[in-house]
């Protein structure tokens, strides 16, 4: 290589960093745990059947005409394997609960969506008694209406998941399931079509732009780009609908749950940041855009610095986050087993 081409060869690096870091100062706030708090919080606002307590909350969506919020919870515990229990519950906007079903299907319900049609998707996390690790689609009324995955069958196919956490629909019907939570499972997308055929997987085990480590949520913005909560690298990844790597953001903590709203709001809920992981966080829902990766307000967890060593499944605040389209923010709580509402003070 000549004297002239690897000084060329050299800018050209030194351009590539220069841009990476100017990505990274622009989406970079002083303080990450700064931002106003603008929200008031409320308790028990979701009135359960007399007798029934929360299990693990994890995941929560608001339906497409913005009137009913929906939830999943570990039926009063932390599985759902031997409980008859519906995992699976419908609240008005009072609190009201409107319905539930999903009672004998699902071992660890952990992801949850709900699609443009209504039909709600929730994904089966852990495999007992030869059920588990499969993703449901359901209609409003919990008939089931597509089954993704082999029932209680680990694996790493096109037809098989290892622990799924979540799963997403896009508007063109496109079905795209975060599979994987933590050592031993998956660390990938897959993406399948309408009708449920398997279209194509990226991502393995790592910490490099498309590796996973515990691919924990999913949301889409009006681009249609894809945002991935990579927990375990405390990042969030962007890609396109095709698997592509546009760009990772670790401004908003370690995410475990990510909600993009109809005005292209970002929601992440941090359930895990403490000094020794991912210090300089505090664990809480930060709130920002998605336009610019800039931080608007942020609801801190009220435990300043919860214990150094929380394992993954321990965490405090919420892992699970929606908004409404009043504003309204919802919390599905894990460890505290609650599911709180915020509301704009």
């Amino acid at each position: 290589m000549s004297h002239l081409n690897r000084m060329v060869f050299a800018l050209g690096i030194a351009s590539v960093v220069i841009g990476g870091v100017f990505v990274a100062i622009a989406h970079a706030q002083a303080d990450p745990n700064s931002a106003p708090n603008p929200y008031r919080t409320v308790e028990n606002w979701a009135k359960l059947p007399e007798g029934r307590m929360w299990g693990q909350v994890i995941s929560a969506d608001i339906d497409r005409d913005g009137k009913s919020i929906w939830v999943v919870e570990r039926c009063g515990g932390t599985s759902c394997a031997n409980s008859d229990l519906a995992p699976v519950l419908q609240f008005d906007s009072s609190g009201k609960l409107v319905q539930s079903f999903g009672a004998g299907m699902i071992v660890r319900p952990h992801g949850l969506f709900i699609d443009k049609n209504n039909n709600v998707w929730v994904t089966d996390g852990d495999a007992e008694n030869g059920k588990g690790d499969q993703v449901f689609e359901f209609s409003q009324d919990g008939k089931v209406l597509l089954t993704l995955g082999k029932a209680g069958v680990a694996g790493d196919g096109p037809d098989a998941f290892n622990k799924p956490s979540d799963v997403l629909v896009a508007p063109n019907g496109d079905i795209f399931v975060a599979d994987g939570h933590g050592p031993g499972s998956n660390a990938r997308i897959v993406k399948f079509s309408a009708d449920g055929k398997f279209i194509k997987a990226w991502g393995k085990e790592g910490t490099g732009p498309g590796d996973f480590n515990n691919p924990h949520s999913l949301a889409m913005d009006s681009k249609g780009r894809l945002f991935v909560a990579d927990r375990g690298n405390s990042r969030i990844q962007i890609f396109d609908q095709d698997g592509k790597f546009l760009e990772e953001w670790r401004q908003f903590g370690r995410p475990s749950g990510v909600f993009i709203d109809k005005h292209d709001v970002l929601y992440v809920a941090d359930s895990e940041s403490n000094t020794a992981r991912n210090p300089g966080f505090r664990r809480g829902i930060r709130i920002g855009s998605v336009k610019d990766g800039k931080i608007t307000a942020f609801i801190p967890d009220p435990v300043l610095n919860p214990g150094q060593g929380l394992e993954p499944g321990n965490g405090t605040a919420a892992e699970g986050v929606a908004a409404d389209d009043a504003g309204n923010v919802y919390g599905a709580e894990v460890g505290p087993r609650n599911f709180k509402r915020y509301q704009k003070k």
